[in-house]
């Protein structure tokens, strides 16, 4: 009698052991999901925020403050911040928080505009060599290779030495050296999309090639793309930045955030952190912000990804 008690309750505390066990691991499974949501959330916001903040800037700021590009007040050189001039003044007296708006402006328009023109290239570029295939394909690519070999901003350096220093040049420069990558992305999605097995439904019911991409493959490689389009406007802001920063692109008097990085070069030496301080900041933060959206984005489309955030 005494020895069948003894069993229950030495079974019974098993099972207690056994359950609290297999429990504890599945709190700490869903506390580490909520973590993961919570800062994913977190994430998007502080995004989403700044990009907001940084259009704003660039779309009302210059309209209702009329910036002259060379007016010049030697009498306000390189003062600190203070609450007339909250980011201070450049070496020549300029306000340096309307300068870095003005800056982030002419950055933000030329990454913009390169990266949807070498998104459009490349696309188109990507689409053809997955679709035809064959011969097409193999030269398509090692060109993309080919090109890819040589370093981007030498190549950039050598396209913007042709021409004269302004915006266009820097675009084309840009736009000319970062499409190779979007052309590899549509391709192999391309390949992936003609092995599903609607495409071969299509082709069976008597559909063209050119049906087939136009219907077909390219609305399925849209995301991806637009994806490396949101992506390639950080990079193609610091390459313009690089690019005004060795003084081949935009002329020094147009206010951009590399041309305000090279030009406060001598004042940092000095001791005057802020000509330098600030418009990298304009330069750095909305980058990060653009990144943390692509990145939002990323996780949406693709689903295995997603899937791992939501445990």
């Amino acid at each position: 009698m005494a020895d069948t008690t003894a069993d229950a309750t030495a079974d019974t505390t098993l099972e207690k052991a056994s359950t609290a066990g297999s429990a504890t691991p599945a709190v700490a499974w869903r506390s580490r999901g909520t973590a993961r949501r919570s800062t994913h959330t977190l994430r998007l916001r502080v995004s989403a925020a700044l990009v907001a903040v940084t259009a704003l800037a660039v779309l009302l700021v210059p309209p209702l403050v009329q910036l002259d590009q060379q007016a010049v007040d030697l009498a306000s050189k390189l003062l600190p911040p203070s609450w007339a001039h909250p980011f201070g003044t450049d070496d020549v007296g300029r306000d340096l928080l309307l300068r870095c708006v003005y800056g982030l402006r002419v950055s933000l328009l030329v990454g913009v505009v390169a990266a949807l023109t070498a998104t459009v290239i490349g696309t188109a570029v990507g689409a053809a060599a997955g679709a035809l295939g064959g011969w097409v394909d193999r030269l398509v690519m090692r060109l993309v290779d080919t090109l890819s070999s040589v370093p981007h901003l030498l190549l950039g350096i050598f396209i913007v030495a042709m021409f004269r220093p302004g915006v266009w040049p820097v675009v084309v420069s840009v736009a000319a050296t970062h499409w190779l990558s979007t052309a590899r992305i549509v391709r192999a999605e391309v390949l992936s999309l003609r092995s599903r097995p609607y495409i071969d439904a299509a082709v069976s019911g008597g559909a063209s090639r050119r049906r087939v991409v136009l219907r077909h493959l390219l609305p399925g490689v849209l995301p991806q793309a637009g994806l490396a389009a949101v992506l390639m406007i950080p990079h193609a802001m610091w390459h313009e930045s690089a690019l005004s920063f060795l003084g081949l692109g935009l002329p020094t008097h147009t206010a951009s955030l590399g041309t305000l990085i090279q030009g406060a070069r001598g004042t940092l030496l000095a001791g005057q952190w802020w000509p330098t301080l600030f418009p990298g900041l304009f330069l750095i933060i909305p980058t990060l912000a653009i990144a943390g959206l692509a990145g939002v984005w990323r996780e949406r489309i693709n689903p295995r990804r997603r899937s791992e955030l939501m445990l």
